[in-house]
């Protein structure tokens, strides 16, 4: 089976680093390059973490840009409290990390590889969705050009966890998400429905703890402690739901997940609703004049056991 080559637009977060932990472990992905984004910590300092995880999975050779650093028409926020300051829990290195960032930002990175190898790149999109706006910006047939974009945002009928009808990611930067929905056709959306169902309990903390001394294992475990504390103090819960890894196992394989097919638009001048992902699933033909988006809402086979095995047991690379 061939390697799926995969551009990554990430907050570079805790979730983000245990994403592509399982991606680079998987031996099917073939990472092409990676873009930072505003949300879990700042662009430059996500652009720092990229560096930093890409190196400990000897993957020091990737391109990074750096990519927005603000929403489109908010101001910008971080989610310092889960994921800390540094972004990673605490495990920043006190040195600069290995590699130098390309001197392009990630919008224009997209744009370049996807017009390089048109119909064959996946973006996988863990972040708020400003660079994929900007790249839309310079390139409107950039959805004809990709493969697939697989996007890790949204509450269709959960509660939100940024707001109370809003998930982070997509509330990071409404007006960016909302451009990206209405104007490409090959998107997979893995919401907090489906991610919500994907939680690591007591049992796969054990395995994770347990797992062997590998490069990029323990940087990445090394983070889950704030992690863990974050979901216990505030949520009053033991463990946490697979977010970004939830995406990332569903570029691989869409195989995983019971999906609809509905458009989706995004709440921009709501009181109480803005960044709220809203989904027209009537049977009947949408009044709303954009492509329809195709939404995980169920989880077929077991995500957790996936993400656990591949990222802390085994090691799929040749």
């Amino acid at each position: 089976m061939s390697a799926l080559p995969l551009i990554l637009d990430m907050d570079f977060g805790i979730d983000d680093s245990m994403a592509a932990l399982y991606l680079a472990r998987s031996g099917r992905t073939e990472i092409v390059a990676v873009g930072s984004v505003h949300g879990n910590t700042s662009s430059a300092q996500a652009a720092r973490n990229a560096r930093q995880v890409l190196a400990e999975l000897g993957l020091g050779a990737v391109p990074i840009a750096r990519g927005g650093a603000e929403p489109l028409n908010q101001p910008v926020s971080y989610a310092s409290e889960v994921h800390g300051d540094d972004g990673i829990g605490g495990m920043a290195s006190a040195s600069e990390p290995p590699g130098a960032l390309v001197d392009y930002s990630a919008a224009e990175q997209i744009v370049r590889l996807a017009r390089d190898r048109p119909g064959e790149l996946t973006l996988l999109a863990t972040g708020p969705l400003t660079n994929v706006a900007l790249a839309l910006a310079l390139e409107p047939a950039l959805g004809s050009l990709l493969r697939s974009v697989v996007i890790m945002g949204g509450a269709i009928g959960v509660p939100g966890n940024m707001e109370a009808h809003a998930e982070a990611n997509i509330r990071h930067d409404p007006e960016a998400a909302d451009q990206v929905f209405a104007a490409l056709e090959n998107i997979t959306l893995v919401p907090l429905d489906f991610t919500m169902q994907c939680r690591i309990t007591q049992r796969e903390i054990e395995r994770i703890s347990s797992a062997p001394h590998r490069a990029g294992v323990d940087l990445v475990r090394g983070m889950l402690p704030r992690y863990l504390e974050f979901n216990r103090r505030d949520l009053g819960v033991v463990g946490f739901p697979l977010h970004d890894p939830a995406a990332a196992v569903l570029a691989i394989d869409g195989g995983f997940a019971e999906c609809l097919e509905a458009p989706v638009v995004v709440e921009l001048t709501g009181t109480a609703t803005r960044g709220m992902t809203c989904v027209d699933r009537r049977p009947v033909a949408s009044a709303v004049s954009r492509p329809t988006v195709r939404i995980a809402t169920r989880p077929l086979r077991s995500v957790v056991d996936e993400f656990v095995r591949i990222a802390f047991e085994e090691d799929r690379r040749a």
